[in-house]
């Protein structure tokens, strides 16, 4: 009897002894797995965000497609929102909006350099120039922006911080009535839809459209499309 309880004690002492090693082992593979996992889930996380600006800024453009040629239908020339007209600007490289309305020679001239100027601070924040780019929300930029759906708009406001970027009160309450009265946010913490339109000018042949350029300022090099007709 005496030796029966020894054996019976060893064996349950055999028993935990294992569970403990197995649990312990068990732990530390857990352990490693989500040390492991998290990262990659992070990525993937940011990698949604990303896809999901991407197909936004694609739903933004195509919309002002549409809106583009409903106003040349109407108008006779194409324009984007925030246009009163096809040949003015919407934001600009300098802070200052410009006006290609004059359609003389001279005039076409003047306009086409202007519109180069406005193009060439774009393509610096988007990086096509060579340049870092607007790689960060709050970083100095080139050109300057207007807001999609406007600075302090409730559902999408824009983060503190942020220079460069202003209101166009017409252009905003166009691109709200084109997404059927939603204003869309941005999932990354620091981003905000903006775009700028180069504006065309000229006149007859020598007639050339606006250019419309949508990005998301979370990283314009990364977010991004443009517009040409």
């Amino acid at each position: 009897m005496k030796q029966t309880l020894k054996t019976l004690i060893r064996n349950i002492k055999s028993i935990n002894g294992n569970s403990l090693a197995e649990f312990a082992t068990t732990t530390a593979l857990m352990a490693t797995l989500a040390a492991t996992a998290a990262p990659k889930l992070s990525e993937m996380s940011e990698g949604t965000k990303g896809e999901k600006s991407r197909n936004e800024i694609d739903k933004l453009i195509k919309q002002a497609g549409s809106y583009y040629q409903d106003r040349a239908d109407i108008d006779g020339r194409g324009s984007f929102p925030g246009q009163t007209k096809f040949n003015q600007s919407v934001g600009s490289a300098n802070g200052v909006t410009y006006d290609n309305s004059n359609a003389s020679s001279s005039g076409t001239t003047a306009a086409k350099a202007a519109s180069l100027v406005h193009t060439n601070a774009i393509l610096t924040d988007l990086s096509v120039t060579g340049s870092d780019g607007w790689e960060d929300y709050d970083e100095t930029h080139a050109a300057t922006w207007a807001s999609v759906f406007g600075k302090s708009n409730a559902d999408a406001p824009l983060p503190s911080g942020v220079s460069g970027v202003i209101d166009d009160a017409d252009g905003t309450t166009a691109w709200i009535e084109l997404m059927g009265g939603e204003s869309l946010k941005s999932r990354f913490q620091d981003g905000h839809y903006v775009y700028s339109v180069v504006a065309g000018g000229g006149s007859g042949s020598s007639v050339y459209p606006p250019v419309l350029y949508v990005g998301d300022i979370e990283n314009m090099t990364d977010f991004n499309s443009v517009l040409e007709p």
